[in-house]
């Protein structure tokens, strides 16, 4: 007899490598809004996208790394202020883009209404949130194909989670052609967020045997891609490789959600500006070492990762790492050891947290037995 499990996504995911003449066809004379970056390489395909299919209602490219709720009240005050409502928005950028156009679609009663909720860690009730397509051009973030966003909040060290059955896009464009030229060091801290969602969806009580093919593709291909495409930066079939594994990262955690890694990293980015990427990637060594016999699919994606045991799994994984030039200690992040000992501990009591299948003694045993803290 087997364990019941289910598998969800309704995001039409199209991988193509004219991303804006699809775009321009789906649209189809629809009322539209942008949400992008203010930088050349964005307004030049927010260009040809007007030239396609008409300007856009309205352009919001003052997106921020890491979206603030100081900052989203006013996004959300501009797109609902408009003289009429727009369609759908198109989200062209990475992780922080399409976070942001999830918080704009959803803010019909104002961002308050949005906000007030997922502060208490309730789900916004009568949501009406408008239809997005997302275009990321970074390779990581998996959000063109979940239904929450990330709400930071700068000045009280917090962070939200807003989740919505609504907020799926209704299109994902992955066109890797938009992923040349990204900086090695955004490639490296999109493509580790991208195997921690991989990683993460599989030692987690959400987990399910479609999610976990889908994580094994993309860690393995991370693992083996990567580090070739940080060597090399401007091929496009490495492109193409990491655009694929992210996007298999993404429908592995958009059924799973992350776990204690992902809830470790968020005070080390806010408190020490670490990279998110980055932020989530150090602890898995630690994390992967601390898990018990799982059994099952669990364990057999983990074999068919990396071949071996979580001892020398987890001994893989921290070399891999600091071949990139990621140490596996929180000291190396500038966490001392009081502070990480306290990050682990609320780790365990948020909700990624409580998705994570192993315990917080097995954790602190092995950060204390590997050097993590």
């Amino acid at each position: 007899m087997t364990d019941d499990w289910s598998y969800h996504n309704p995001v039409n995911v199209r991988f193509e490598t004219d991303a804006i003449a699809t775009i321009a066809g789906d649209l189809n004379g629809a009322r539209y809004a942008v949400v992008t970056y203010d930088e050349p390489f964005f307004s030049d395909i927010v260009g040809k996208l007007a030239k396609a299919t008409g300007a856009a209602e309205i352009v919001i490219n003052d997106v921020r790394p890491n979206p603030d709720c100081g900052h989203l009240g006013t996004q959300t005050a501009r797109i609902w202020s408009l003289p009429h409502e727009v369609d759908v928005i198109v989200a062209i950028g990475g992780g922080s883009v399409i976070d942001t156009a999830k918080v704009l679609a959803a803010g019909r009663n104002g961002f308050e209404a949005v906000l007030e909720p997922v502060r208490d860690g309730r789900t916004p009730a009568n949501l009406s949130p408008l239809p997005l397509i997302a275009v990321p051009t970074t390779a990581g973030t998996g959000s063109e194909v979940t239904c929450w966003a990330t709400i930071w909040d700068e000045a009280a060290g917090a962070k939200y989670s807003l989740a919505h059955p609504h907020l799926y896009p209704r299109t994902a464009m992955i066109d890797p052609m938009l992923m040349l030229g990204k900086s090695v060091e955004l490639t490296r801290a999109t493509g580790l967020d991208a195997l921690s969602h991989a990683l993460e969806s599989i030692w987690n009580k959400n987990a399910n045997p479609v999610s976990a093919r889908h994580a094994v593709f993309a860690a393995r291909t991370i693992l083996r891609d990567l580090p070739r495409l940080l060597s090399a930066p401007g091929d496009l079939s490495l492109r193409a490789s990491m655009a694929e594994a992210a996007l298999s990262a993404g429908l592995a955690f958009s059924n799973t959600k992350t776990a204690i890694a992902h809830n470790i990293s968020y005070p080390v980015t806010l408190g020490h500006g670490i990279a998110h990427g980055i932020a989530c990637a150090f602890t898995l060594p630690t994390v992967l070492r601390s898990l018990p016999p799982l059994g099952g699919f669990q364990d057999a994606a983990f074999a068919d990762i990396f071949g071996a045991g979580n001892q020398s799994d987890a001994d893989q994984l921290a070399v891999y790492l600091r071949e990139m030039g990621v140490g596996v200690s929180f000291r190396d992040h500038g966490v001392d050891r009081t502070e990480a000992e306290e990050i682990i501990e609320a780790a365990f009591l948020g909700q990624r947290g409580k998705n994570f299948i192993g315990t917080k003694d097995a954790l602190f045993a092995a950060a204390q037995d590997d050097g993590l803290i």
